[in-house]
């Protein structure tokens, strides 16, 4: 009987949290975007582009046309 209070003390005190330091949240990733334009000069003629990209944290959606 003692073995199975011991062991539900210890079960509840890992699941409240109390064995360790409390990690803060995370806080929300930053959503940035940038435009960027290219103009090329070339045997070929003129080149351009535009592209337009947002990200936040790790991903990035992106969008381009080339003329």
């Amino acid at each position: 009987m003692k073995t199975i209070c011991v062991f539900g003390a210890l079960l509840l005190l890992a699941a409240c949290g109390a064995d360790g330091e409390p990690v803060p949240p995370k806080d929300e990733p930053v959503t940035t975007t940038a435009i960027s334009t290219t103009i090329g000069v070339g045997d070929s003629g003129v080149r351009a582009g535009t592209r337009v990209s947002a990200t936040r944290g790790s991903w990035t959606l992106g969008v381009g046309v080339g003329l």
